[in-house]
This record gives structure tokens, C-alpha cells and sequence, in this order.
């Protein structure tokens, strides 16, 4: 006759066996991490055929797609045309560029001081969860007031945003690491908004650039860096664009601290490619795909 003993050894082993099983099993069943691009980089195709580019990309592997260039419409489409055209290439687009508008005539539509409302109800539709505010001109940032004045515009613009259930962010170049008056703009717009209303799309080779480590900017603001835009740097002394795998910056670090960051997604982006921008982006996926992507 088995002891009571032995038998609780023999439950616990078996317990103990299942759980190790059943999360090797979900090791071996999870699901690769999203790989996403930014359309900015494809914007001359886009711009001559933004269904048959969207469908290239699909074909690269590529399966969120970041926007640009609203206006009331993405792509000369309203939300649910777009939203149909990516669904049907396997696509969906979880988040989108936008301007802040003090510039020019300071009436472009789609910006956060301009139709703001209108392009948060666009971005809901088309099933996006974050707004960026892309790009900052440089007659919108010549000094800290300015930053300061940008912040609390961030602010409201955040709370129509989480009122739509979409989380808005920054989206940063390497001015903003750049001291005016012994403060880095960054550090403003970082300590002057609500960390839950706004959070970071970190570029990472514009950090880099501006000597700013990502790592140390998880470490700084923990959580708050939900997306990534993935460029490389090249070995040169101009430091250009180049793709993801074949520059300088350590990815497999920032990858493998990606619960720090807080990242959800993240972007392949490159400003400037040597020649067609197609294969310059199979180039970074087929890298992400081999290198990267598992370390998530």
C-alpha cells in the first residue's frame, strides 16, 4: 500500500512536471512579436500606388504599418475604405503621424492645434491605439517656452486622445537632446506632461546620434517608451541611415530590454535608402526576423 507520503511526492512531481510542460509548450506556441514599418520610408510609392505598395509590403513579412500624412484622409482614403484595404493584405495600423500645426498659415487640418478632435475620431476608426506627434518645425521650438507651451498642448491633446481609448506620443528627432540654456527640450517635454497621457516613441538612431544611449532612457523613464522606430547608423563619419543590421547601433541590447522600455510595437524606419526603399526594408526585416524579433 502507497503512504500518504509518498504519494503527495508523487502528486507534487507530477504537478511539478505538468506545469513545466504545459510552459515549454507555451514557450514553443508564442506567437512572434509584430514587425511593423513606417510608411514614411515607402512615400514615393505611396504616393503612386499606395494599395499595390501596401501589398508589397504585406509580402515582405511586414504586419502593422505606421501612418503619415493625414489630411482627412490616409492615402487619399477615408478610414474605413483604409482600414478595408489593409485588413485585406493581412495589415492592420496600430498607430499614425501627426504635425502640431504652429507653423505656415497655422490651419492644417489634422493637427494638434488644428482638427484635433476630427483626426482622434479618423484614428479610432481606423482601429489606431496611438497618435505621434511626428516632428516639431523649427520656427515651433526656438526655446523653452516653447517646449513648455508644446507640453500642455500635448496634455489636452492626451486627454481627447484617451477619451477615444488611443494613448498619444512624442516622437523625438536629436534637437531635442540638444541644451538651450543648460536644459535638454526633452527632459521638458518629459517632466512637463502627464506620464499617462503621454508617452515615447523613442527613434533610436536619432538618440543615439544626439549621444543619448536608448538604455539609459529606459532606465530614466521606465514604462514610458511603448514604441520604437528601428533604424541603423552607418559606419562613417556622417553617421547616415542605413539598415537595421548593418550599422553600429547594439539592437540586440535594446531588444533584449524591451520590458523596460514598456515597448508594444515597433517600426522599421529609414528616412534615406541608397536605392529602392523595398529592398532596403527586406534587408532590415530579414535581419529583425533572424536576430531580433526572438529576443522579445
Amino acid at each position: 500500500m502507497i503512504s500518504r507520503r509518498k504519494m503527495i511526492a508523487s502528486l507534487a512531481g507530477f504537478t511539478a512536471g505538468s506545469l513545466l510542460l504545459n510552459n515549454a509548450y507555451a514557450t514553443a506556441k508564442k506567437k512572434p512579436h509584430a514587425i511593423g514599418l513606417q510608411l514614411y520610408t515607402v512615400r514615393s510609392e505611396m504616393g503612386k500606388d499606395a494599395t499595390g505598395t501596401l501589398k508589397k509590403v504585406s509580402g515582405l513579412g511586414f504586419k502593422e504599418v505606421e501612418n503619415f500624412g493625414y489630411n482627412g484622409k490616409f492615402f487619399g482614403m477615408d478610414a474605413k475604405t483604409y482600414r478595408d484595404t489593409l485588413s485585406g493584405l493581412g495589415l492592420s495600423t496600430p498607430s499614425g503621424h501627426y504635425l502640431y500645426g504652429n507653423f505656415g498659415n497655422k490651419q492644417i487640418p489634422g493637427t494638434i492645434l488644428t482638427g484635433w478632435d476630427k483626426a482622434v475620431e479618423d484614428a479610432a476608426a481606423l482601429g489606431q491605439k496611438y497618435m505621434v506627434l511626428a516632428y516639431l518645425m523649427p520656427e515651433e521650438r526656438k526655446s523653452l517656452d516653447d517646449y513648455k507651451k508644446i507640453a500642455a498642448d500635448l496634455n489636452k491633446a492626451g486627454e481627447t486622445c484617451k477619451k477615444a481609448g488611443i494613448q498619444l506620443c512624442y516622437h523625438n528627432h536629436d534637437f531635442e537632446f540638444q541644451a538651450m540654456d543648460g536644459t535638454l527640450p526633452f527632459d521638458i517635454l518629459m517632466s512637463q506632461t502627464d506620464s499617462k497621457l503621454i508617452k515615447v516613441e523613442l527613434d533610436l538612431y536619432w538618440a543615439v546620434k544626439a549621444n543619448h544611449q536608448p538604455l539609459d532612457l529606459f532606465n530614466k523613464y521606465p514604462k514610458r517608451i511603448e514604441l520604437w522606430h528601428v533604424k541603423d547608423m552607418d559606419n562613417t563619419d556622417k553617421k547616415f541611415f542605413t539598415e537595421v543590421g548593418s550599422g553600429t547601433i547594439d539592437f540586440t541590447s535594446i531588444f533584449k530590454a524591451a520590458k523596460r522600455s514598456g515597448m508594444k510595437h515597433f517600426f522599421v524606419e529609414q528616412d534615406q535608402c541608397p536605392g529602392s526603399p523595398l529592398i532596403s526594408i527586406e534587408k532590415s526585416i530579414g535581419y529583425i526576423k533572424g536576430n531580433l524579433v526572438k529576443l522579445v
